[in-house]
């Protein structure tokens, strides 16, 4: 009887931007070419994102649409250039806090968390609905901002409000707006002092607005805005992995891969509370497929590598290292 041949199956390469570093496609595109070199199939690339640095870039093409320019001001009140892409035939439009309030645009020695303002996801919301947009999809990571969301909602209600439309935020972490402070705002710049400020400071403002938004789950992304926007605008509150990669179909690329590359800038706990390398390899490993990590620094405590079942773990921060992991990967496959 003649022996079946098994077809080939590629790898799925789905890394995150490094922030502040090297964009998802990049890394993606990267890591594909250390795995050709190595001898394996073309890899399906597919670089993903959770609401933060990239959303757009990543959701754009899977989901076809338009793009346009707004001004909006940046975290410290600079004028910034910023896209917002339309889907749906301009029903609905896609927005980027961390294009206009995003850490990245702020100089380490320039970061001022008291300050931060995210007014400037405000006015790129405005700028969205003015396009008649009746859904608005923030994505809500990366931000520089520590005010509750404060900000937004001022740029908002100064250009008229909502207007009838809805928001959804697509939230990068499933932490409560009451710890937004205490564990997002020390790599915004805040010292210890700072942080029991800047929670006082979030504690009043969810006394002053509609509904409180302390313990409830998705609130404390961007510095505590998605609460905001979930106790002002009634925003639906989604979680970011999830939302992009249904949009990308990723269960399937999944299922039909060898195995799996995930990637991100530094691999550490919060990988495990709501992030998207976290998600990837919960499913990867409830679905059966090996699955490994290049990321530009591994900060993950051992019992937490185990909760994610990485195969292995590789450092790489430029393209050659990249390149290079990628090729390493192969050895594992």
């Amino acid at each position: 009887m003649p022996v079946r041949s098994v077809p080939q199956r590629p790898v799925l390469v789905a890394p995150d931007a490094f922030k502040g570093t090297l964009r998802a496609p990049v890394v993606a595109a990267a890591v594909g070419r250390g795995l050709e070199r190595a001898g394996c199939l073309p890899p399906d690339l597919c670089p993903v994102a959770d609401g933060g640095e990239g959303t757009l870039e990543v959701l754009l093409p899977a989901l076809g649409g338009d793009v346009f320019g707004c001004s909006a001001s940046d975290p410290l009140g600079r004028p910034v250039s910023a896209s917002v892409g339309l889907i749906e035939g301009g029903g609905t439009a896609l927005v980027e806090l961390a294009s206009v309030s995003g850490l990245g645009l702020v100089k380490e020695e320039e970061r001022d968390p008291w300050a931060a303002t995210s007014y400037g996801t405000g006015e790129l919301i405005a700028c969205a609905l003015s396009s008649g947009a009746a859904v608005v999809v923030v994505g809500a990571g990366g931000s520089a901002t520590t005010d509750g969301g404060r900000g937004a909602i001022s740029a908002i209600e100064e250009r008229g409000g909502l207007g009838g439309a809805r928001l959804v935020v697509l939230c990068d972490t499933r932490l409560g707006f009451e710890r937004a402070a205490e564990v997002f705002s020390p790599q915004k710049g805040a010292d210890a002092a700072m942080v029991r400020r800047l929670a006082a400071r979030l504690d009043a403002f969810a006394k002053e607005l509609p509904r409180d938004p302390r313990g409830v789950a998705m609130t404390g992304p961007a510095g505590g805005l998605a609460g905001g926007l979930w106790a002002r605008y009634d925003a639906v509150l989604e979680p970011g992995p999830a939302f992009v990669l249904e949009a990308l179909g990723f269960t399937a690329r999944m299922r039909a891969s060898r195995a799996m590359v995930v990637g991100e800038g530094c691999l550490d706990r919060t990988s495990l509370q709501g992030k998207v390398t976290g998600e990837i390899a919960t499913r990867a490993r409830q679905a059966g497929v090996p699955c490994h990590a290049i990321v530009g620094r591994n900060a993950l405590q051992p019992f937490d590598a185990r909760i994610l079942d990485l195969q292995a773990v590789l450092e790489g921060s430029t393209l050659a290292e990249l390149e290079a992991a990628g090729e390493a990967v192969a050895a594992f496959l």
